[in-house]
């Protein structure tokens, strides 16, 4: 009878164990962010898991060239060749360090805007596309408006600073969202390497993206940096058929 006894209390003590550690295991565990503003995104369920400030307008950096990688692609027949102009040569910051009239597919300038983050490269692309850098931008603003990124505008195709070029972390979640629907930018900025040909020299862009390495399941999409807009991350992750999108401005980490 002891025995039963005895038993019968280890059942019933191991049932609680059990049944508070599922309790447990199921509670919502709080989230901590670094960054000044910051937002989790369900695409699927358009509904935001965490955010931080996600309505304060913030510098972007190159985060910007999401939107212009997804209107070249949306613009550009891949295989065009584009003869680069002498107003996109030498803008400062991260370079494919192109020349006046070199020649490049748009498929490369693509790959090298999304992957090195080549602001000259991005400014080619806006060049071709709208003649000139301000139309551009418009194209630019009026794009993500049609998605309902209401607090967003642009000034360049790059995310150099200026005055008037700034987001949110909820609208540059939608955009990034937006652009993951088209699969040859999810393709693009899920790639770790490309190589192309530049004239007579090979050339080799890496994504700046350390989480395609380090994150199973990472598809993308972008990182950006400067002095004045810290340190922004937009990342993707995609696993058992459910996408997030996250979303770091000015994050010290």
């Amino acid at each position: 009878m002891r025995e039963k006894r005895t038993l019968l209390y280890l059942l019933i003590l191991s049932t609680f164990f059990i049944a508070m550690m599922a309790l447990l295991a199921s509670a919502e565990t709080p989230s901590h962010s670094g960054a000044r503003a910051s937002a989790l995104y369900s695409p699927g369920t358009k509904s935001f898991l965490y955010s931080k400030n996600a309505d304060q307008k913030l510098p972007m950096a190159s985060t910007t060239k999401i939107v212009t990688a997804l209107i070249a692609i949306e613009s550009l027949d891949f295989k065009e060749v584009i003869k680069v102009p002498k107003e996109a040569v030498g803008v400062e910051g991260s370079s494919l360090y192109l020349k006046e009239n070199d020649e490049l597919t748009a498929e490369d300038l693509i790959y090298s805007v999304l992957l090195q983050s080549a602001n000259d490269a991005a400014t080619v692309l806006a060049l071709r596309i709208s003649g000139n850098i301000e139309n551009f931008a418009d194209k630019m603003t009026q794009r993500v408006r049609e998605i309902g990124a209401l607090d967003t505008s642009f000034q360049n195709p790059h995310g150099l600073d200026a005055k008037e070029h700034y987001t949110t972390a909820r609208d540059l979640s939608l955009i990034a969202a937006e652009a993951l629907k088209n699969e040859n930018f999810k393709k693009i900025c899920s790639t770790y390497k490309y190589t192309f040909k530049l004239g007579e020299e090979t050339r080799t862009v890496v994504n700046h993206n350390k989480l395609l390495k380090s994150y199973d399941g990472c598809i993308g999409v972008k990182t950006g940096f400067t002095k004045k807009c810290g340190r922004c991350l937009v990342s993707a992750a995609e696993k058992n058929g459910v996408l997030l999108v996250a979303v770091t401005l000015d994050d010290p980490d």
